[in-house]
């Protein structure tokens, strides 16, 4: 049997700025892994391209995966991925030949998520707010601690 990867992914973007940034926390079984990042000047639909690029780099080919998300760009973007064919982005094409390069093959579920407080999806929330704000000033990326991640509710 595959290996299911779980992940958690948000973004949070300012409209005035442009500037935005993602978070995810990915779990296969009770191992954690989690990054945060952020741009200046990108759309919410490339925050969330990068996140989730991001959040597969590196997964087993053949594994299965579930990614959680209350973001709206996160949850349209498969819808996106596949009307590519018929209305090929103009936008991130490079993000979108990642993102189809790594979902190619793969069993993955987009399943909508409530930000409910104390949840992977809040967790997630707080850090990709903190990467919106030090984008601001300049791109930002960073590894979330494993002290940290070890609070952020991940469901056993």
């Amino acid at each position: 049997m595959a290996d299911i990867f779980r992940i958690w992914l948000e973004i949070d973007h300012h409209l005035a700025f442009r500037s935005g940034g993602w978070a995810y926390i990915r779990a296969e079984g009770s191992a954690l892994l989690g990054a945060a990042g952020g741009e200046r000047t990108a759309s919410p639909e490339r925050i969330a391209l990068v996140g989730l690029v991001e959040a597969l780099n590196g997964l087993p080919g053949g594994s299965k995966v579930d990614v959680h998300s209350a973001s709206r760009p996160v949850l349209a973007l498969p819808r996106r991925l596949g009307r590519a064919a018929d209305d090929p982005p103009t936008e991130d094409v490079e993000l979108w030949a990642q993102l189809g390069a790594a979902l190619k093959g793969r069993p993955t579920r987009f399943i909508p998520a409530a930000a409910a407080p104390r949840t992977p999806i809040a967790f997630a929330a707080a850090w990709a707010e903190l990467a919106r704000d030090k984008a601001k000033t300049s791109p930002f990326r960073a590894a979330i601690p494993k002290i940290n991640l070890a609070k952020a509710g991940v469901p056993a």
